[in-house]
């Protein structure tokens, strides 16, 4: 049987999530602590940029002679704007001044261009635990895993990266459309769930009133396009600079939500939200995620299942259809032929027979659709 990668929705399910450093430094928690989403569990300290500073252009010496105008020698610490070199003429009637462009350490002086290095301070790395739970495996040096019992949801597309907010159901239907009518000071450190579409005047009224999030069925391109202020591009998304995290759950486009992602949100609503919009739809998949964590449910009580289950395609299978002509399509799998049938492209593929949710029949290539789990 054919095995297809589908979107998760789960009312209840163990999600662990590692929260490692980008390099060595020092873990703060301990195995079997309990944590909330703010809690630092690592940090480290990044080396600082370097700053290339041409004395001897800037007071007009000879680079050999760099070492007789410098008031700093290596090893010194420097503000910025702070003197670091003068070349006094006319009995020191007149000078010329070279001054550090940042705070840093001198790291090197060379007689041979003239030059020196400044090395700015270290650049703090703190990773938050993201979700709130238990600390279950530490890697000293690195981080650790926490895991938590949560409703766990992806989206198809997002951008902007994680954050966390009350849920706040605006649309009273999947299909409605996300107006910026519907939105104002109420949306202030929520994650609001739309319908089918939100226009680009609802994500910057959303933004402005310090939504963190915004979960809604599809967007225009255009719209995001402008949202943001640029193009995206083909790599991962996540590391946007905006202020509101974006998820898209069915598309570009207006595209009703899924009734089963619309209904899970509109549960929750009032509940503590964890999101992410990272995105890559290239070898690797990275689905953006929506994280409900519930205190109502004890680790213990769920089965431990891993967050990379793949289900198989079977008859009753809940799926979405990601190619034209059925583009966004919901529906459920009633026949799956084995005989390879001729499709517009005039390759023999697998298919399946779907029965519409909007109503009617359709008969797509296996590789066309994905699972709804």
């Amino acid at each position: 049987m054919s095995l297809t990668p589908g979107l998760k929705i789960r009312e209840s399910t163990i999600v662990r999530r590692s929260r490692i450093l980008p390099l060595r430094g020092e873990v703060d928690v301990n195995k079997g602590e309990k944590v909330n989403s703010d809690t630092i569990v690592a940090r480290a300290n990044a080396p600082g940029d370097f700053q290339f500073v041409n004395v001897a252009q800037i007071i007009g010496i000879e680079p050999r002679d760099i070492g007789r105008f410098l008031l700093k020698k290596e090893g010194d610490k420097v503000e910025k704007e702070e003197a670091i070199a003068e070349f006094k003429m006319l009995f020191g009637l007149l000078k010329t001044t070279c001054r550090s462009p940042s705070q840093g350490t001198i790291s090197n002086i060379s007689t041979n261009t003239g030059r020196i290095i400044i090395q700015e301070p270290p650049n703090p790395v703190l990773i938050k635990a993201y979700i709130p739970g238990e600390v279950t495996h530490v890697f000293p040096g690195e981080g650790a895993v926490i895991e938590t019992a949560a409703a766990f949801a992806q989206g198809i597309f997002g951008i902007g990266g994680e954050t966390q907010g009350e849920i706040l159901v605006v649309s009273e239907s999947p299909d409605e459309v996300l107006s910026e009518e519907q939105l104002g000071s109420e949306c202030n450190k929520k994650v609001v769930v739309g319908g089918s579409l939100a226009t680009v005047e609802a994500l910057k009224k959303a933004s402005d009133f310090g939504a963190t999030g915004v979960i809604v069925g599809g967007i225009e391109d255009e719209d995001l396009i402008k949202f943001l202020g640029y193009d995206i591009g083909v790599a991962i998304t996540g590391q946007e600079n905006i202020n509101t995290t974006i998820i898209m759950t069915e598309g570009f486009g207006k595209i009703k939500m899924a009734e089963r992602m619309f209904n899970l949100l509109k549960r929750f609503e009032g509940h503590q939200a964890c999101i992410c919009g990272a995105t890559q739809i290239r070898a690797g998949v990275i689905r953006p995620e929506i994280i409900i964590p519930r205190e109502d449910i004890k680790l213990l009580e769920l089965k431990k299942e891993p967050d990379s289950a793949v289900t198989g395609l079977e008859i009753g299978t809940h799926i979405r259809i990601i190619r034209k002509p059925y583009f966004g399509a919901l529906a459920y799998v009633t026949r799956l032929p084995e005989e390879l049938q001729l499709v517009d492209t005039g390759s023999m593929v697998r298919v399946l027979e779907a029965e519409l949710e909007e109503g009617g029949k359709a008969i797509v290539p296996r590789s066309n659709v994905e699972i709804i789990g």
